[in-house]
């Protein structure tokens, strides 16, 4: 059974900042699972069994780009509906801003990121992830 086809699926989705209003990006390679060539925010994952949220994000960020958590900052809920190789997908997002130590930033899946970007929220650049977009209208108002 696949998390999120199968059954709803649940996931921390994290945006990492510098505490400074500069925010790290990804560009997705086509090892990823889906949205090849599109920038989204790093360390973000599916919720495992047995783990709590904020277990999910301190994982997620170390490995994908290497810093610890200084600071967890809840944004809110979302449900997401899509569809990934022709099946519907259902998540459930719970979505946070995180600041890290920019000092600690490299690439840590190079098969899975191209580059990483740091940019202000007015400077993202595009092809953007799907979702991405809604993630920023939802929470304008607190980034």
């Amino acid at each position: 059974m696949k998390k999120g086809i199968d059954y709803i699926g649940n996931a921390a989705v994290t945006i990492c900042h510098d505490g400074n209003g500069n925010y790290l990006l990804g560009l997705r390679s086509d090892k990823c699972r889906d949205e090849y060539n599109r920038w989204d925010p790093i360390g973000s994952g599916g919720i495992e069994f047995g783990d709590t949220i904020e277990d999910t994000i301190h994982r997620e960020v170390k490995e994908e780009c290497g810093s610890e958590v200084l600071k967890i900052e809840f944004l809110g809920t979302r449900e997401t509906f899509r569809e990934h190789d022709g099946k519907r997908t259902h998540w459930i997002q719970f979505d946070y801003r995180v600041q890290i130590d920019p000092e600690q930033v490299k690439i840590m899946e190079p098969e899975k990121c191209l580059e990483l970007r740091w940019c202000k929220i007015d400077e993202i650049p595009e092809p953007m992830h799907s979702q991405f977009p809604l993630f920023l209208e939802k929470y304008k108002d607190k980034l």
